[in-house]
C-alpha cells in the first residue's frame, strides 16, 4: 500500500522508495528535467498516445480477420478475446520489470511499435503467398495483447516516481488518459487512417508514432533513471524500429502490387478503396473475362456472370413488373436483365457504395458488360443502406424487388437477411408483387440457405426455392459468390422467390428469352434445391442472427 505524502515544492526533485529500496534503477533519487506537474502531464500524454496506438492495433487485427478470413462475429471474438487474455498475462509479467520501469517501458513500446506496425503487412503476405493466416493472426493478437498489458503497470510505477499519491488517484488519472486515448484511436482508425492511408500504411504510421512517443518519454523525462548503456541501447533499438517501419512504408505500394499479383494474377486493372470497401477489377480486355472483387470476394465472376444474373432476375419478372426495386446491384448487371423486359417503367437501385456505381458507369469493360444500364433514363440510383432506405419507402410501391446482396454470413449483411428486413420488403410489394433473394451457395451452406427461406416465411411470405449450378474457371468457392484465385471450381447459387401467394418459378412467356435458362431447366433447379432442404430451422432476426460466418 502506498502511503500519501506531501508534494514536493515546484521544480524540486524527490526520491521514491519502491518495494525493493530507493527509487531509480541504480538506487539514486529520481531527478526530473522538468517541473513535477509538467512531468505528470507528459506521462499522461504518453498514456494517451500509447492507448490510441494500442486500440488501432486491435482494430486493425479485427479488420484483417474480417477481410482475410470472412466477416464473422466468431473471427472478431477470437481476436479480441485472445488480446484481452494476453493483456492480463502482460500485466502480471510487467511486475518483474517494476524496478527497471523506465527501461522496461521503453523496450515494451519499441517492441509494440514493431509488432503492431508490421502486423498488417506480415498477415497480408502470408495470406497472399501461403494462405490460411489464422495461426499467425492469433500469434499477433497474443503478442500485441501481452505488450499492451505490460504498459499500464510500468506507467503506474513511473508516474508514482514523479509524485506519490494514493493508488486510487493514480489509477484514476491513468485510466482517464488511457480511455480518452482509446476513444481517439478508435475514431481515427475507421474515419482517418483506413480511408486515407489504408490498412498497411496506417499500421506502419501508427507504429512509428508509438515508437517516437514511447522513446521520447523515456529518454526525455526519465533519462537520469537509465544507465548510459541503457540509453544508448534504447536509442539504437528505436532507430532500428523506425528504419524498418520507414522502409516498409516506402515499399508498401510495390508490396501491394506483388500481393495482388499473387492473389488475382497479373491482370489487375483497377484497385481502389472506396468509403465502404476495397474494389478490384481484373480482366475485361483482350477477350479475358471480367472479374469484380469487393473486399477480396468475387462479386462478378467471369463467364458465369450471365448465368447468375439471369437466374436472379428473370423468374421474378413473370407477372406485373412496371416498377422494380433492386437492392444492391451497384454493378448494374441485375439492372441490365431487368431492362430486357418490356413494360418496365421505373427501376430504383439502392446501393451502399457510390464508388461501385461510379466504376460501373465509367469503366469501359464493366459498363459494356452491364450495357450502360445505370445510365438508362428509367433507372434511379440512390446511395443508402438498404435497411434504412426501406424503412422510409412508400408501401405497395413495387411490383418486383430484387435482393442482390452479399452472403448473409458476412456480419455487415446479416441484418439484410433478417425477418425485420423482409417485413419491410413485404410492405413495399404491390398486390401480386414478388421478391427474389440471393441466398448464397446451397452446396456449401445449406443451413444458411434454408434459413433464408424460413426467415422469408416468418415475414409472412410464401416461398419457392431454386438452385442454379455453374462452372467458373479460375476461382474457387468463397464466402460470397466467389473467392480468391485458385483452381477450377464448380459453383452453385441458391435463390428464393417469395410472394404473398405461393409463387411458381417460371419465365415470362412474353418476355425475353434468357440464354442460360429455360422453363425446363428452371423446374429442374427447383427440384435440385428441394433435395437439399433442411427443415425445422428458426428464422433469423436482428437480435438473434442465425447465419454462420
Amino acid at each position: 500500500m502506498i502511503e500519501p505524502q506531501a508534494p514536493a515544492p515546484p521544480g524540486s526533485t524527490q526520491s521514491w522508495d519502491g518495494p525493493g529500496g530507493p527509487a531509480g534503477e541504480a538506487g539514486s533519487a529520481l531527478r526530473l528535467p522538468v517541473r513535477q506537474g509538467t512531468g505528470r502531464f507528459l506521462v499522461l500524454a504518453g498514456v494517451f498516445v500509447c492507448a490510441a496506438c494500442g486500440l488501432v492495433y486491435e482494430l486493425e487485427l479485427v479488420a484483417l480477420a474480417t477481410y482475410l478470413m470472412g466477416d464473422s462475429v466468431a473471427q472478431t471474438s477470437v481476436v479480441l478475446s485472445v488480446m484481452v487474455f494476453a493483456m492480463g498475462i502482460g500485466s502480471l509479467a510487467a511486475k518483474r520489470l517494476r524496478r527497471h520501469a523506465a527501461a522496461g517501458f521503453g523496450a515494451v513500446e519499441a517492441a509494440l511499435a514493431l509488432v503492431g506496425g508490421c502486423s498488417a503487412m506480415a498477415l497480408y503476405a502470408v495470406f497472399a503467398w501461403a494462405g490460411g493466416p489464422r495461426a499467425l493472426l492469433v500469434a499477433f493478437s497474443l503478442a500485441t495483447g501481452l505488450l499492451i498489458g505490460a504498459e499500464v503497470p510500468l506507467l503506474m510505477e513511473l508516474i508514482q516516481r514523479i509524485r506519490r499519491q494514493d493508488a486510487g488517484g493514480a489509477v484514476a488519472d491513468l485510466s482517464a488518459a488511457d480511455y480518452v486515448g482509446a476513444l481517439v484511436g478508435g475514431l481515427a482508425f475507421p474515419f482517418l487512417l483506413l480511408p486515407l492511408l489504408g490498412q498497411l500504411t496506417g499500421a506502419l504510421i501508427t507504429g512509428a508514432v508509438n515508437a517516437v512517443v514511447g522513446g521520447a518519454l523515456v529518454l526525455g523525462l526519465f533519462r537520469r533513471d537509465l544507465t548510459r548503456r541503457a540509453r544508448r541501447l534504447l536509442i539504437a533499438v528505436n532507430a532500428c524500429v523506425l528504419v524498418v517501419l520507414a522502409t516498409a512504408a516506402v515499399l508498401v505500394d510495390d508490396f501491394e502490387r506483388a500481393a495482388r499479383h499473387a492473389l488475382y494474377g497479373s491482370d489487375v486493372r483497377v484497385a481502389l478503396r472506396t468509403d465502404v470497401q476495397e474494389v478490384l477489377l481484373t480482366g475485361g480486355r483482350d477477350g479475358r473475362p471480367l472479374n469484380l472483387f469487393l473486399d477480396g470476394r468475387l462479386r462478378v465472376g467471369g463467364r458465369d456472370e450471365l448465368r447468375y444474373h439471369e437466374a436472379l432476375v428473370h423468374p421474378a419478372m413473370h407477372g406485373p413488373h412496371a416498377r422494380v426495386l433492386v437492392l444492391g446491384g451497384g454493378d448494374g448487371l441485375a439492372v441490365r436483365e431487368v431492362l430486357r423486359h418490356t413494360g418496365v417503367h421505373r427501376v430504383d437501385v439502392v446501393e451502399i457504395d457510390a464508388g461501385v456505381v461510379r466504376l460501373a458507369r465509367r469503366d469501359p469493360a464493366l459498363s459494356a458488360l452491364n450495357a450502360h444500364a445505370l445510365d438508362d433514363p428509367r433507372v434511379r440510383v440512390t446511395t443508402a443502406d438498404a435497411f434504412d432506405w426501406l424503412r422510409g419507402a412508400p408501401p405497395a410501391a413495387y411490383d418486383v424487388v430484387v435482393s442482390d446482396l452479399p452472403h448473409p454470413g458476412i456480419t455487415a449483411s446479416t441484418k439484410l437477411y433478417a425477418q425485420e428486413f423482409y417485413g419491410l420488403a413485404r410492405r413495399v410489394l404491390a398486390p401480386g408483387g414478388r421478391l427474389v433473394v440471393h441466398g448464397g451457395a446451397v452446396a456449401s451452406r445449406p443451413r444458411d440457405f434454408w434459413t433464408v427461406d424460413s426467415t422469408l416465411r416468418a415475414a409472412g411470405l410464401r416461398t419457392a426455392a431454386y438452385r442454379v449450378s455453374g462452372r467458373r474457371a479460375g476461382f474457387a468457392a468463397g464466402p460470397d459468390r466467389g473467392g480468391t484465385a485458385t483452381a477450377h471450381a464448380h459453383r452453385d447459387w441458391g435463390f428464393v422467390l417469395a410472394a404473398r401467394h405461393l409463387p411458381e418459378p417460371r419465365l415470362d412467356p412474353a418476355g425475353p428469352r434468357p440464354r442460360t435458362l429455360t422453363d425446363a431447366s428452371l423446374a429442374a433447379d427447383v427440384r435440385a434445391a428441394e433435395r437439399t432442404r433442411v427443415t425445422g430451422l428458426p428464422p433469423s432476426t436482428l437480435v438473434h442472427p442465425r447465419y454462420t460466418g
